[in-house]
């Protein structure tokens, strides 16, 4: 039997390995699961004209060097943004998607509240590098969630380049076109992953719209996650029993559908 194959995309942070290392583990040796860092930071600034489709390219490139003709594909925070545009335009390719806690999710149907919370968002690039990161951090949750303290010592090279990276991802979001019509027409089986403690104004709002648009929907809760501890990081075992669970349907309907 051949194994699972899947991308996984990191959010605009952590580099894919630190990610994903601790759900590839809890997966095992039958899940093939390449995690796919970010196009944006393949660099010491972001891309010139960056966008989702500059992320769109790298994961099918990285399918294509594998061999993948089709797969699964799994993504967090920008990263779920970067895989629901895959979705958007080249369906044909993805087995099914997993979305745990896309950061954004197109411009149509927001809620009042969803779109004041954009707003602050917006104001983000206006601040010192030090209060950016903390107040982009503290829009993701609900109030009073006690957020992980900054590790101890120097921050690693890594992370002098990501507040111009989510810059990007903002700048992208305000202007990429995420066909709603596309995502509508996409059949295969969806799961969105949210933490009970992250800003439902944001992830909520996100899940609720998307749950009107595919045909084939789950949201799973996390209770006691948020963003910035979610579940493929602190409770691998139990997401990667979901997904396991997720991917093992939609191959059963992909064989079903060609046989």
């Amino acid at each position: 039997m051949e194994p699972i194959r899947v991308v996984l995309l990191p959010g605009a942070v952590l580099p894919a390995q630190l990610a994903y290392g601790a759900l590839i583990e809890a997966l095992g040796p039958d899940v093939q699961a390449i995690a796919k860092d970010l196009d944006l930071y393949a660099d010491d600034e972001p891309p010139p004209g960056w966008s989702l489709d500059t992320e769109i390219e790298g994961v099918l490139r990285e399918a294509d060097a594998q061999g993948w003709e089709s797969f699964h594909l799994a993504g967090y925070s920008g990263g779920g943004a970067a895989a629901l545009a895959v979705a958007a335009k080249h369906p044909q390719r993805l087995l099914s998607l997993a979305l745990l806690e896309p950061a954004w999710a197109g411009t149509w149907d927001w809620s009042p509240a969803h779109a004041e919370l954009w707003k602050a968002f917006d104001r983000l690039e206006t601040l010192p590098p030090g209060q950016f990161m903390q107040d982009f951090q503290r829009l993701q949750v609900k109030p009073g969630v006690v957020l992980p303290p900054p590790a101890p010592g120097a921050p690693p090279p890594w992370m002098a380049k990501r507040p111009a990276g989510i810059a990007a991802f903002l700048r992208t979001f305000r202007s990429y076109d995420l066909d709603r019509g596309r995502l509508a027409a996409f059949d295969a089986p969806v799961l969105f992953v949210q933490g009970g403690l992250s800003n439902p104004d944001l992830f909520g709002d996100i899940a609720e719209r998307l749950s009107a648009v595919f045909p084939d929907f789950r949201l799973e809760v996390f209770k006691g996650r948020h963003h910035f501890d979610p579940p493929h990081r602190i409770e691998p075992e139990r997401l990667g029993q979901l997904l396991r669970e997720h991917w093992d349907r939609a191959e059963s309907r992909h064989h079903a559908t060609i046989t």
